[in-house]
């Protein structure tokens, strides 16, 4: 048997500290684990708050400004149950988003004990990162935000404060769809608000001033042209990722599929927890199809497969993809 390095197609720091068998402790165990996950990145969270304050303002604009001081009754209770309706399922979403585990790989599995027990079939290609002492599943990538290996990481998002992964990209695709909805719906509303204040006195429209009024309406309909068009984009691109089968990142790399691809239909299908219903538009659902764990992929192999100690001890010390051959 022998050890042959694979070239590497991954964005790694070949920094000697890195590198050392020593700094890869085992990772904790589930039951010392906490079961919130959360990104302490003082931009990420800067940027969620703004993204609550900016729905919130919307809401205030919406409800006091338009439909308050409307004599419509039935055009002020239909729309501003929609629209709260809109707006509360996306902030549910981004919560989930931001508080949902992407698909962290455990920190520090690249320990000789680790590598012992996937017992390598010969052929079998695994990766370390050297940067959280992982063993990297394919297609899993390394975020310098979270400081961990993210399965199907797609990118990091400010704006929700963690990364698009396996395990969160339903919640972000739902925060997108609902903040283009509720961007849209406002839009209307300003529009048809100010066909109103035009035809009737101003001082009767709202119950701020007339100044007061335009400005804020003029705020809401650029806060609500803006996101509209991000959002829009943002879902596009998400959904188009889902249906190809390939992440942001691949995409970007240009990365040829060494997996096999499961697209459309079926793609949505698995990103969204199963067969379509309306579970697919509920932040609270959870997801049903999970991707196996590593270790639970590896099926055991013959004796004269398994690594070696001084070969276990030359993985963990070199940046490279290790391959067990029979000789």
């Amino acid at each position: 048997m022998m050890i042959t390095p694979v070239h590497r197609f991954r964005d790694i720091e070949r920094k000697p500290e890195y590198l050392q068998p020593e700094k890869c402790v085992p990772p904790p165990s589930r039951a010392s684990l906490g079961t919130m996950w959360f990104i302490r990145d003082g931009c990420g969270i800067a940027c969620a708050v703004v993204t609550w304050m900016l729905v919130f303002y919307a809401d205030f604009v919406v409800l006091l400004v338009m439909l308050v001081p409307s004599r419509d009754y039935v055009y002020s209770v239909i729309n501003g149950t929609v629209f709260n309706t809109l707006a509360f399922l996306a902030l549910a979403s981004h919560f989930r988003a931001m508080l949902t585990d992407p698909g962290a790989v455990p920190k520090g599995n690249a320990t000789k004990e680790f590598i012992e027990s996937l017992q390598l079939k010969p052929g079998q290609v695994v990766y370390k990162c050297p940067k959280c002492c992982s063993i990297k599943p394919d297609r899993a990538h390394h975020c310098s935000v979270c400081k961990r290996c993210i399965r199907k990481m797609d990118h990091h998002c400010p704006w929700v404060n963690n990364c698009v992964g396996e395990n969160n990209q339903k919640y972000f695709v739902l925060f997108t769809m609902y903040i283009a909805l509720i961007s849209l719906h406002a839009l209307i509303m300003v529009g048809f608000h100010f066909l109103y204040c035009f035809e009737e006195d101003w001082t009767k429209c709202s119950s701020f001033s007339p100044p007061t009024t335009v400005i804020l309406l003029i705020l809401l309909c650029f806060e609500a042209l803006l996101f509209l068009i991000f959002t829009s984009v943002m879902f596009g691109t998400q959904v188009h990722s889902i249906c190809t089968d390939e992440t942001g990142i691949e995409r970007l790399k240009n990365q040829r599929p060494t997996w096999e691809k499961i697209s459309g239909w079926e793609g949505m299908k698995l990103a969204f927890g199963g067969a379509f219903s309306l579970g697919w538009f509920n932040p609270f659902s959870d997801l049903n199809c999970k991707s196996p764990e590593l270790a639970e992929a590896a099926a055991a192999a013959p004796a004269s497969a398994i690594m070696t100690q001084e070969e276990i001890e030359q993985f963990l010390a070199r940046d490279v993809a290790i391959q067990v051959l029979h000789e």
